[in-house]
């Protein structure tokens, strides 16, 4: 190992600054081999400088003392050798003013750069890449048949599975679809027949009608897919899109669906219009001459006996439904009652030309449809109850997402009591199907990447995944398509997925330590820990998204990567100085979330805002990362509080890797004993959910916790440290 550093004295870093102070400290302190100062160290001279520590001077690890760890990743990307960054810019100089306070932090941070530089190694690809970039689709419909399209021209093969006898799903039973583009006028074409041809005629995408998957096993780039007709595939990745079913109408007692023909749900609506058009009643095959159509049937519903949630489509597929009468027949009487009326895509125009051609749209509440034809509802408007008689009465029923198996509730039924069939058979043990959200439908990260699964390499796409039209759900499944090229192209180069995308570390464990408790593998969020048949850990590394949560859960500290450790973030802890009593100068040790709360510092050191010049801030992958030594560590080591900031947990978490703050907030929660038998206050530890955009929050936040620390005084174990 030859380690350099690097002080860059740019952006105002030299103006308030003693670069040469940090110089010494690098040298003396930090045992560096070789140290260089450099007025604009991102310059190309400044570049071609540490090239020429790293080529001719044998450079193998490297610490630049700079910016952030986030600016200037292209022109300080040295793959080759081992780099660390103390934070310099927007950590001191931008919301510090010039003074011995930010003196001592850059002091501090190039210290900790220095300790994490010598137990950092150059990260290496997995030994267990997959060389497959084959995409399976599972399900034929829109999503699938969209996602098949764009991989293959794209230039990657893909294999549609799909369970019926023909492609199309739900939309090749469509009379009409929704407009995706202006001026929204009118049903349109739904387009299937051009989009199955398309598929067919497609020499890179292969088919398997009438085929289920009855086992998924293997990672990305190595997926072994087992198909019901006995066929065995490899692919690189894998899109689900199976779609949905129709709530179930019958569920609606009070609607009387089932006990007349002429009550039907939207689906069944669509079937009269593709029979024929004037639409004739099921009943006696007379042409229509009123039509009511009854939105948010069984949705939107808050007794929970229904569905709670909108479906999305339904109000603009009612409103096109109503145009297949009015089109036919202007004098046909159709009316729409709603609570409200959303119409996601086209605004108002769809509408606006429904008002046009004479539908009629009621605001109000529909208690009861009888057998008879009347539907009974509450004027919204008038605030009366009243009552309509129609000839034919369809039910805007939503969408019950074919998501499979409910892991964690496998004998759960779906909205329509039925128990799910599996749909990707996984042979993983977390379970045979992807994790889901509350009402079924398969979990994704909405705000950061609304594609990705807790699975790596699998992605959903369409109606099981969230509620949605065709429009949406063509730009979806692209979408989904898209990120599983990505899943195979960095299995092939051992790269890690998101949001780590390109790292190459990998975990490694020091087996003849592992005290086979299973927390990394229970707590692992994507399902990349197994184990053996004498239940050691075994670390799948292209299902791993290196989150390091494993390394947090491990108790006895057997669990690293090669530029991410339980020692590198524990030297950088030791490095820092610790004041003794007398100074009366606190200390307090931030663990930031590299996804959320770092960056939101950055931002705000950008817009220069002040915070607590008391603070040392050790960015971390996820808090599910954070082990429980490095709290306590800092505790003995005479630091006086300890923030943890971390993305948002729960149903509508904000974590990038889903589980990790949720897991953090677990572990801090049992801190008291720890804090308790050291005679420590609970305020000396405390978690905060941070988002990326809480530019002004986290400096309050961060001033707040300084006064905290200020009011219960410094800690008694300064003494002892």
């Amino acid at each position: 190992m030859k380690t350099a550093a690097y002080l860059c004295g740019g952006c105002g870093i030299a103006e308030q600054l003693d670069t040469a102070r940090l110089a010494a400290i690098a040298e003396r302190e930090g045992k560096v081999d070789l140290v260089r100062e450099h007025p604009f160290l991102c310059s190309a001279e400044g570049v071609q400088a540490i090239r020429e520590g790293i080529d001719k001077d044998g450079a193998t690890h490297v610490m630049l003392a700079a910016c952030s760890r986030r600016a200037k990743t292209e022109a300080f990307y040295f793959p080759d050798v081992a780099v660390a960054r103390a934070n310099l810019r927007e950590g001191v100089v931008w919301i510090q003013e010039k003074g011995e306070a930010a003196q001592e932090m850059a002091d501090d941070y190039v210290r900790m750069a220095c300790a994490e530089l010598k137990r950092m190694q150059v990260p290496k690809a997995g030994p267990d890449t997959g060389k497959s970039k084959r995409v399976l689709v599972v399900g034929g419909g829109i999503s699938g048949l969209t996602a098949a399209l764009e991989a293959a021209e794209a230039g990657y093969e893909a294999l549609i599975v799909e369970k019926e006898a023909a492609l199309g799903g739900w939309a090749a039973r469509l009379h009409r679809r929704i407009p995706e583009r202006a001026p929204f006028k009118d049903p349109a074409e739904t387009g299937v027949p051009a989009l199955v041809d398309a598929v067919t005629r497609n020499s890179r995408i292969k088919l398997q009608l009438g085929t289920t998957v009855a086992q998924t096993a293997g990672a990305p780039g190595r997926f072994r897919v087992t198909l019901s007709n006995g066929r065995t595939e490899e692919v690189g990745a894998i899109v689900q899109a199976s779609g949905f079913s129709l709530y179930d109408a019958a569920r609606l007692a009070e609607f009387s669906y089932g006990k007349s023909p002429d009550i039907v749900d939207q689906a069944g609506l669509e079937a009269l219009a593709k029979k024929s058009i004037p639409i004739r009643r099921p009943s006696d095959n007379k042409e229509v001459k009123q039509v009511v159509f009854v939105q948010c049937a069984g949705q939107r519903d808050d007794s929970g006996k229904h569905l709670p949630y909108c479906s999305g489509h339904c109000c603009a597929t009612s409103m096109k439904q109503a145009m297949y009468f009015k089109d036919a027949n202007p004098a046909v009487d159709t009316v729409v009652i709603y609570t409200d009326l959303r119409v996601p895509g086209n605004g108002e125009d769809f509408y606006r030309s429904a008002q046009a051609k004479g539908v009629t749209f009621t605001k109000g509440k529909v208690s009861a449809v009888e057998a008879d034809g009347a539907v009974k509802f509450r004027d919204l408007i008038l605030d009366e109850d009243t009552q309509i008689k129609a000839d034919l009465v369809v039910l805007a029923t939503g969408q019950v997402p074919n998501s499979g198996v409910n892991i964690d509730n496998p004998d759960e039924p779906d909205a329509n009591g039925a128990k799910p069939i599996s749909i990707l058979n996984l042979e993983y043990r977390q379970g045979s199907d992807l994790p889901r959200l509350a009402h079924g439908f398969s979990d994704s990260h909405f705000i950061c990447f609304p594609y990705e699964t807790r699975r790596t390499g699998i992605y959903t796409a369409g109606p099981v995944r969230r509620p949605m039209d065709i429009a949406q759900a063509v730009e979806d499944a692209t979408g989904a398509a898209l990120k599983a090229i990505q899943a195979t192209e960095n299995a092939a180069l051992g790269r890690a997925a998101h949001p780590r995308s390109g790292d190459l570390s990998f975990p490694l464990v020091r087996l003849d330590g592992c005290t086979q408790c299973k927390r990394c593998t229970v707590e692992c969020p994507f399902g990349a820990i197994d184990e053996d048949e004498k239940r050691y850990p075994v670390f799948n590394e292209s299902r791993c998204r290196r989150c390091s949560t494993c390394m947090g859960a491990c108790p006895v500290r057997v669990i690293s990567f090669e530029n991410y450790s339980v020692d590198s973030v524990g030297a950088q802890i030791k490095a820092v100085g610790i004041p003794d009593e007398t100074e009366e100068k606190p200390r307090i040790l931030i663990l930031a979330c590299e996804n959320d709360a770092y960056p939101a510092l950055d931002m705000a050191g950008l817009q220069r805002v002040k915070y607590s010049a008391a603070v040392r801030v050790i960015p971390v992958r996820c808090l599910g990362s954070v082990n429980q030594v490095w709290v306590t560590d800092a505790l003995n080591a005479g630091y006086d509080g300890i923030m943890l900031l971390g993305c948002k947990h729960g149903d509508d978490y904000q974590c990038h890797f889903v589980r990790g703050s949720a897991l953090a907030a677990e572990r801090m929660s049992k801190i008291d004993d720890t804090l308790k038998q050291l005679a420590l206050e609970n305020e000396r530890v405390i978690t905060c959910e941070a988002a990326i955009t809480d530019i002004a929050r986290l400096p309050r936040l961060i001033d707040e916790y300084a006064q905290t620390i200020e009011r219960i005084g410094l800690s008694p174990l300064k003494g002892f440290a």
